[in-house]
């Protein structure tokens, strides 16, 4: 269950359905599987772009569904202290607590449906770990990672930090309440989430109760990704069946539709999803290991200013080792 929600959902402003006559319903192009791995020191990941044409993803690099795990004493595990350059890392808790801390004094706890979003720009340190008490008590471990790329002119901008905490994110309804809409970033329906971007785009997690449907408008000039983060439902007119762990990728058009299954299983009562959506960039991509650049030689001056400590330094009261 996620840790953002709310009792009476119908007392929300809601988005309207976009008008069938005039609007475009997007067409679902593939939905894939997300293969499982490991990142960081050792914690479950779901790769959900693996195998997808990135033309589709564009101005997405790269997104991680951390967990759902949950830990037992002594098993929590984050990250290293690692650099990152040329693009922004937004990281989603939906349940449970992430410590992050880096070279430009950003940094503190995102927990229970608060966000952090990171421009890297230049060049950035940072860790993210679970705090100390949770590694002795264990619990609760799920949320996103997101990799979105910065054009070329802004690629070696002075790196930010964003605390978004979760009173801050929009809370919307569908018309008939069947749905929860949390806006971290970008508009949905003229809302707008207070996350501030450098490429255009927009980020929202829907929660669809138990045999909900809904028709949500999107912009045009933007491309339309939905992850499964748990559940099982169908999207587009087409009703294609998308569950945990699948990327479902839309065609051209000016709105989506999702729709939860009647029936879902007792650990997931509803239809949890990530709706996700930018402008593309559409400008070359060379991207290897923490950095993303346009050539290999912007990517190979990255690691040669990392190795000479221009890409910051780690703090005198730094957390991990």
């Amino acid at each position: 269950m996620p840790a953002v929600t709310v009792e009476n959902v119908l007392a929300l402003p809601r988005v309207e359905s976009p008008d069938r006559a005039t609007s475009t319903t997007r067409p679902v192009l593939s939905v894939t599987d997300a293969p499982s791995g490991f990142e960081g020191e050792g914690f479950p990941v779901r790769r959900a772009f693996a195998g997808v044409d990135p033309r589709y993803l564009d101005p997405f690099i790269h997104m991680d569904q951390m967990g759902e795990v949950e830990y037992g004493p002594g098993e929590p595990k984050g990250t290293p202290w690692h650099p990152h350059r040329g693009f922004e890392t937004v990281t989603y808790m939906i349940d449970g607590t992430f410590q992050h801390q880096d070279s430009i004094g950003g940094g503190g706890l995102i927990t229970d449906g608060d966000t952090q979003w990171m421009t890297a720009g230049g060049g950035i340190l940072h860790i993210e770990a679970p705090p100390e008490d949770l590694v002795v008590s264990g619990g609760l471990f799920h949320g996103v990672q997101l990799w979105v790329n910065l054009p070329r002119a802004d690629k070696m901008i002075a790196p930010r930090y964003q605390d978004i905490g979760s009173s801050n994110v929009a809370l919307l309804s569908s018309p008939d309440g069947g749905a929860l809409f949390r806006v971290i970033a970008g508009d949905l329906g003229g809302h707008s989430g207070p996350g501030s971007t450098h490429s255009p785009m927009a980020m929202v997690h829907a929660t669809l109760s138990a045999g909900a449907k809904v028709d949500i408008p999107w912009r045009p000039d933007f491309n339309a990704l939905v992850y499964v983060l748990a559940g099982n439902g169908t999207v587009g007119t087409d009703r294609h069946t998308a569950r945990t762990g699948q990327l479902v990728v839309f065609g051209d058009g000016d709105a989506l539709t999702m729709a939860a299954d009647a029936t879902q299983d007792s650990r997931t009562p509803a239809l949890e999803l990530l709706v996700l959506g930018g402008r593309p960039i559409r400008e070359p991509v060379y991207a290897y290991g923490p950095f993303v650049m346009n050539t290999r030689e912007e990517v190979a001056q990255a690691f040669e200013d990392y190795q000479a400590g221009r890409l910051g330094t780690v703090p005198a009261d730094h957390i991990g080792s």
